[in-house]
């Protein structure tokens, strides 16, 4: 069979990769075209734009490059219809996708599946009703969404367990079997500022300048993310004792006795690396958004390690309470001491709740199973 794949950032092109290796395992014939990145690249098929042309965040941003992201969209569109795939998989990224599953739904009669559900239990609910209306089929990865969707809104969804669960428990196993017994002269402070421009110079400054006040007894290691260029990142930590590691996440958290978090699926990570956390997240008029979210956010947490344990395991720190004495006292709280101990019983709570092993390939068989008619 054919699939048409979209993914819109660095996560995306991740998990869509897994899932076109499992998609293999079941359909060997599969035959794949994409907007993504260089591990869905890896993972074989064509690739239509890399989603570093399609990756903007925040209302100024994208502004300016909406001709751009209009121009991706249309071509995104004749390109599906000249190919005919036997289905569209859209992979997160909601902005873009969206309008990609109204288009075809209205124009096509090529099913529209959702691989990593928008996370509209956040905010934009309205969304259900162009998901209803234009997504086939909706594949979750976070537990609590099946309430959420089926519960609230009547709308049935395949939970399919957490990629990045299986992600870290692959790394484990295999840094098990060829583990080095050499440990780090100093415990490491992990700085995980994020993956897009903006966020990283919103967070990392005050990161490393919390960060700052335990170099004596810690070395202070900031993971590179895979789309940024180095040279970005020598602006912020030219003077520091921060030593920059590239494409090496996950060999960090490994090793790190601490970390400062931009909320995202790396609050996710640094938790199943049983690695206690700040979770760091600045924001323009800090105050006014700090209002905001109480009065339009419809969840009380904007952690992934809080929302899955539906409680407050690790420290969030957005907005007005994002400050320099504020991500001290909270570091300092979790390098040891009782919070630490009560935050990586949370984590147990976490990997529990995950449930399911192996999301690729459940969400692959359902996804072949759909498609040929054997349910």
């Amino acid at each position: 069979m054919k699939y048409y794949l979209i993914a819109g950032e660095a996560s995306g092109d991740l998990h869509a990769s897994r899932l076109m290796m499992a998609l293999k395992e079941q359909d060997p014939e599969a035959d794949f075209r994409f907007y993504g990145g260089d591990q869905m690249q890896a993972a074989g098929g064509t690739m239509v734009k890399h989603y570093r042309e399609l990756a903007y965040m925040g209302f100024v941003p994208v502004l300016l490059h909406l001709p751009t992201i209009l121009r991706n969209m249309k071509q995104a569109k004749r390109d599906i219809v000249a190919w005919q795939p036997d289905v569209v998989i859209l992979v997160d990224y909601p902005g873009f996708n969206l309008d990609i599953a109204k288009f075809v739904k209205q124009n096509t009669q090529i099913p529209v599946y959702y691989y990593i559900s928008p996370k509209i239990w956040a905010w934009k609910e309205y969304r259900i009703k162009n998901i209803k209306r234009d997504v086939d089929e909706l594949f979750s990865i976070l537990p609590f969404e099946v309430e959420f969707f089926e519960g609230k809104h009547h709308y049935p969804i395949h939970y399919v367990g957490n990629p990045t669960a299986d992600e870290v428990k692959e790394f484990l196993r295999n840094a098990e079997t060829s583990k080095s017994a050499e440990a780090p002269e100093k415990k490491i402070i992990a700085l995980l500022a994020g993956s897009r421009k903006q966020e990283i110079k919103d967070n990392l400054p005050s990161m490393i300048r919390a960060a700052k006040k335990f170099e004596k007894d810690y070395e202070l290691v900031l993971a590179g993310a895979p789309s940024i260029d180095d040279a970005y990142y020598v602006q912020f930590i030219t003077g520091t004792n921060v030593r920059l590691v590239k494409n090496k996440t996950y060999d960090l958290l490994a090793k790190a006795h601490a970390a400062l978090v931009t909320s995202g699926t790396a609050t996710l990570e640094t938790a199943l690396f049983r690695v206690p956390q700040v979770v760091c997240y600045e924001t323009p008029l800090p105050q006014l958004i700090g209002w905001l979210r109480k009065k339009i956010l419809k969840v009380k947490y904007v952690s992934l390690v809080n929302l899955i344990a539906d409680k407050e395991v690790v420290r969030e720190l957005v907005a007005d309470s994002f400050t320099l004495e504020n991500i001290e006292n909270e570091l300092e709280a979790i390098l040891s001491g009782p919070k630490r101990d009560e935050m990586l019983k949370g984590y147990d709570d976490v990997w529990a709740r995950l449930g399911k092993e192996n999301a690729p390939r459940n969400a692959a068989k359902k996804m072949t199973s759909l498609l040929t008619g054997h349910v």
